[in-house]
């Protein structure tokens, strides 16, 4: 005996199996037991080939959308020229509006350490260029010879 669901999703009953097996073969479909563990066992009348597609196109679409956000880097200088940074602005604006993550570092060579404010003062710059569609998620942060920000898009 097993409780059958038919291919609409309407519960039949509880019937013999070998009557649901004749059901699924005259509806030219598959009797799929959904919950074994369930008393009596479901069984559903389903075309299993295309429900397996369905599963894997889902699964492929979950895989897609897991990949699309990432974290795009954009690396300065402390000697970086003003149109360098406005281009690298609206690259940053790009990544954002596709809705990764973006971190800005500016890197210091030398004797730059000693002129660390230069390199604050570009960051916050950089971020203010990009307040209106992202924001920052810490303030500047010093490693090592490397300064930098993470700006996260606005939702």
């Amino acid at each position: 005996m097993v409780r059958l669901v038919d291919d609409k999703g309407e519960q039949i009953g509880v019937i013999p199996i070998q009557e649901a097996l004749s059901m699924a073969r005259d509806a030219e479909l598959d009797l799929v037991e959904v919950a074994p563990q369930a008393e009596p066992p479901v069984c559903r009348i389903m075309d299993y080939g295309r429900y397996k597609y369905k599963l894997r196109k889902k699964h492929h679409q979950s895989r897609a959308k897991s990949h699309a956000k990432q974290v795009k880097a954009i690396r300065l200088s402390p000697k970086t020229g003003p149109h360098d940074i406005e281009y690298r602005v609206e690259h940053a604006r790009e990544f954002l509006t596709l809705g990764h993550r973006v971190q800005i570092n500016v890197q210091f060579k030398g004797r730059e350490m000693a002129h660390l404010q230069l390199g604050r003062d570009m960051l916050l710059r950089f971020a203010g260029a990009l307040e209106d569609i992202s924001k920052l998620e810490a303030t500047p942060k010093l490693d090592g010879r490397r300064m930098g920000i993470m700006l996260i898009p606005k939702r």
